[in-house]
């Protein structure tokens, strides 16, 4: 018989990993869902952070939804000593949801990318053009988004597994 702890814990994990719910108060809503109190709940959530097991949550935007059906991933080259400051100031942006490095290669000179939103394919470009214009980075590509895959979060335990 699994102890107390392992009890919760896998409670826990099974309502985190519906996601998190649409609702003014998640944290309240998750907690009543496995029997316990909210505070209860961020505690071992705190723990499970500086314990490695658990990195981040967040929110997953449908961002059709809320009314921005265009979207593209911007490849941007920035010299390496500036990725930090460039990287921070276009995720200032509103219209971007995602800014982040990645190492380049002899055939890809790219290390910045952003994930801009827009109403529209010009609406996306004219932001892409003011973040390139107030950044200083002229060095970019637009990859237009063709189609959105589904969205899901990650399944950690089943039903066999209850």
């Amino acid at each position: 018989m699994k102890n107390h702890k392992s009890t919760i814990e896998h409670r826990i994990l099974s309502v985190l990993q519906e996601g998190l719910p649409v609702s003014q108060t998640p944290y309240k809503d998750m907690a009543q869902q496995i029997g316990m109190e909210t505070g209860e709940l961020l505690t071992v959530l705190k723990d499970w952070k500086k314990q490695g097991k658990l990195r981040r949550i967040g929110a997953v935007v449908n961002h059709f939804k809320v009314g921005l059906p265009a979207g593209a991933m911007v490849v941007w080259q920035v010299e390496s000593e500036r990725a930090v400051e460039i990287g921070q100031a276009f995720a200032d942006f509103k219209e971007v949801s995602h800014a982040y490095e990645r190492q380049t290669s002899e055939n890809w000179p790219y290390n910045l990318y952003t994930m801009v939103h827009g109403k529209n394919a010009e609406e996306v470009q004219q932001v892409v053009k003011h973040m390139s214009q107030v950044c200083g980075v002229s060095n970019y590509h637009i990859l237009v988004t063709e189609k959105e895959l589904k969205k899901v979060p990650p399944t950690y335990i089943t039903e066999s597994d209850s």
